[in-house]
């Protein structure tokens, strides 16, 4: 109650205080704090460490090529982010950039001195996904044979990237969870839960909210890791950034294989970044980084021409490249039966191919989960 005095007492003008003694005498006093000069500097400091803070967000976004319209909104959104410790969901297709917009997140945050740790929850081992994410205690299970931290405390002050966080299993999903709202988490084999502080952006090319109706991605999870959410633009869909990105891109594979002998920079025509332009990109800037590293290495023209992106491009089959199907009037062709049997054979070579893991196989058949591919097994059996 005294304190509670003390702070309103300060703030009301010409404020006295007076106190009692020992010997029951009321006295005046004065109390030894400048209540007014602290603030002064404090919010001097505040408005010095927002000064410094601006080249710092700029920065961390530059390496961003951002002229088209959509970029520019996200890139605008992903900076109001980074000045909270908000959890964020960043979405977008294979090869757009999740990673990399992430680390300009954080690099642009509060948490840019701390460790920024990244998994891809879709290459985590289900009976090890609980130990590399949360940690284990020595003699939990057979060959720990110390304690472990997990990713978690590893990143603690600092940023978790978690990318296909649609991948992770249920019990992995409540774990997250608790984590998310309770700021803990329990090392495998352990009693006792640790306070983390971390910021997880999660990131995926799935539909989340899709996922949480088939029962297949906690509801709850999705709402506490949906809180500020950031739409990466497919690269068909931002041909404004196309040329700057592909001289940006350009420059980068030069960088790296300057490394090889008898190697000589390239460039590129207006003629190749036209070609560039013209082409869907279903594997968004990865699939153009790995086109241009190709035409780099195979072509001998110093200066890229659109047949030399052509030859180092893969091709994409199309609907149009199968044959026609003809059918009599008087034949009859069983078509579910037929599908049935194209699903069957490609989920068992893809089970094959994964060793049983239906995850894996669900995402090699480009499946939303392996629910879907369970419930193709059942319908085709």
């Amino acid at each position: 109650m005294t304190a509670v005095s003390v702070l309103l007492g300060e703030g009301v003008y010409n404020c006295k205080f007076f106190q009692s003694s020992k010997e029951n005498k009321v006295e005046l006093t004065t109390l030894p704090i400048d209540f007014s000069a602290t603030y002064k500097k404090v919010a001097a400091a505040r408005i010095v460490n927002s000064h410094a803070r601006s080249p710092k967000v700029e920065n961390a976004f530059v390496a961003m090529v951002a002229n088209s319209p959509e970029m520019k909104d996200l890139v605008t959104k992903a900076k109001k982010l980074a000045n909270s410790d908000l959890p964020t969901l960043v979405l977008g297709e294979t090869g757009t950039g999740k990673e990399m917009l992430s680390q300009a997140i954080h690099h642009a945050g509060m948490r840019s001195d701390n460790p920024f740790k990244a998994v891809n929850c879709g290459a985590l081992p289900e009976s090890l996904s609980d130990s590399i994410l949360f940690g284990h205690v020595k003699g939990s299970f057979t060959g720990a044979d110390k304690d472990h931290q997990g990713l978690f405390e590893q990143a603690s002050g600092g940023t978790l990237f978690s990318d296909e966080v649609g991948e992770l299993s249920a019990s992995i999903q409540v774990k997250l969870l608790r984590a998310l709202q309770e700021g803990e988490i329990t090392r495998v084999g352990d009693t006792n839960s640790r306070k983390v502080d971390v910021r997880v952006i999660a990131a995926t090319h799935q539909n989340l909210q899709q996922m949480v109706l088939n029962g297949t991605f906690r509801e709850d999870l999705f709402y506490r890791l949906a809180v500020g959410v950031l739409k990466i633009p497919a690269l068909r869909q931002r041909s404004a950034d196309i040329e700057s990105l592909t001289q940006s891109v350009l420059m980068q594979v030069n960088q790296q294989v300057s490394k090889h002998p008898d190697f000589e920079s390239k460039e590129i025509s207006q003629d190749g970044i036209n070609f560039i332009k013209q082409q869907t990109w279903p594997g968004n800037i990865r699939e153009l980084w790995n086109t241009l590293s190709r035409a780099v290495l195979f072509s001998d023209n110093k200066i890229l021409q659109a047949e030399d992106i052509k030859a180092a491009l893969i091709s994409h089959e199309n609907k149009a490249s199968q044959p026609p199907v003809v059918l009599s009037a008087e034949e009859y062709f069983d078509l579910p039966q037929h599908i049935d049997s194209i699903k069957r054979n490609y989920i068992e070579a893809a089970l094959k191919s994964c060793l049983d893991s239906k995850t894996k196989a669900a995402k090699m058949l480009c499946l939303n989960n392996h629910q879907t591919l369970s419930n193709w097994l059942k319908e085709s059996s």
